[in-house]
């Protein structure tokens, strides 16, 4: 076993969090013996997986391809728009291509590199974890929402920083009922579609300036991070609504119009990839994190899967829809999901612990707004 699967794959019951620290010893090959529990059996399985075959969980020439691939879509987009000035509707269509390679980005590269989980150089993480922030989203404030915020305390109400509804929607059972929500399960897809525009606009500063979380109350910001906020933001909003109008002389009205329409895309998109791995009728929401002896029996209880079996799904979508596996090892770059997810199946079913999925992410949508329908018939 190499240091850094060891490092990579550990998780230890006494943890706070449910995210494994890359830095936990390794599980010594006796106490595997002395105690066949189904999160030490399961984290054996996980760890001879990448030890056998004497594969790097980081990223392998696939996760390096999509790389390559989306950043090259990205850009090119972008230098066709002022290479070939072209007319209105062309313009459109390169815009929108390049928000397709945004929410590709967004879902393969960034998310990863965010977990540290495609290279062992802490530099290389660190410049692709700026993706976010070239898509209009901070990457630092992204980081603290997703590991404290929902990571560490998957559907806890009042922690889990995913199940932030504004009130709008209701998302656990431990949430007061509010009359509107009764249609929830309609008119949520609309608010999904504007899930990226208010992570832009609003989303970012109010988590810096005026956070709603007692952990972002509690922590203090590093000055650079505020110049990095205000940079970012002026650079996103320079390429992607100012330079168009000034320098291809573009309407503003068209160029807005393609603005939100890449948003209404981006947001729609990342919110249904996420929000069908936990909030779906079938998954649970513990009173408190600590309600599980143990994480893993937290993250099976509380996260499902869906079209584990469909290639174009896992690439398309960042490998989230393994997201059972993506919880018990967040450090491990998404590529090696699928073969992990058939280890975690098997032993699930050995163990007789329920592991939730569901054939397509069609049925999962749909089974995400039946729970959406339950919550909002609720007083």
């Amino acid at each position: 076993m190499t240091s850094e699967v060891q490092a990579v794959m550990t998780q230890t019951p006494e943890m706070e969090d449910l995210v494994p620290s890359e830095a936990s010893p390794q599980m010594a090959a006796g106490d595997l013996v002395s105690s066949s529990t189904f999160p030490k059996v399961l984290r054996h399985r996980l760890d001879k997986f990448f030890a056998d075959g004497k594969i790097s969980p980081k990223a392998e020439r696939m996760m390096w391809v999509k790389i390559v691939t989306g950043l090259t879509v990205l850009a090119g987009s972008w230098i066709a728009l002022y290479a070939l000035r072209p007319g209105s509707w062309t313009f459109v269509a390169l815009y929108l291509l390049g928000g397709l390679a945004q929410t590709f980005l967004l879902l393969n590269i960034a998310h990863d590199s965010n977990h540290n989980a495609i290279s062992r150089s802490a530099s290389v993480n660190k410049t692709l974890n700026y993706v976010f922030d070239v898509c209009g989203i901070n990457s630092y404030m992204w980081r603290i929402l997703h590991h404290r915020g929902h990571h560490s305390c998957i559907n806890v109400h009042g922690e889990d920083d995913a199940l932030t509804g504004r009130g709008l929607l209701r998302f656990t059972p431990h949430e007061p009922h509010r009359p509107l929500q009764r249609f929830q399960h309609i008119y949520a897809l609309v608010l999904y579609a504007l899930f990226s525009l208010d992570y832009v606009f609003v989303r970012d500063f109010e988590c810096f300036f005026f956070p709603t979380h007692d952990y972002l109350s509690r922590t203090k910001h590093p000055a650079r991070e505020y110049v990095i906020l205000f940079a970012s933001k002026a650079f996103y909003f320079t390429y992607m609504l100012i330079l168009p109008v000034v320098v291809l002389g573009k309407s503003p009205w068209l160029v807005a119009g393609a603005f939100v329409l890449v948003h209404l895309i981006v947001g729609l998109s990342v919110a249904l990839v996420f929000q069908t791995t936990h909030t779906v009728d079938s998954t649970y929401f513990p009173a408190s994190r600590d309600e599980f002896d143990n994480g893993v029996y937290h993250i099976f209880a509380t996260t499902a899967d869906y079209a584990t079996t469909n290639p174009i799904v896992g690439w398309l979508a960042g490998g989230l829809n393994h997201h059972v596996v993506h919880h018990l090892c967040p450090f491990v770059c998404h590529t090696h999901y699928a073969p992990l997810t058939r280890i975690v199946k098997e032993t699930a079913e050995e163990f007789g612990v329920p592991y939730r999925q569901h054939p397509t992410m069609t049925r999962a949508i749909w089974h995400h707004l039946i729970l959406l329908k339950q919550l909002g018939s609720e007083n």
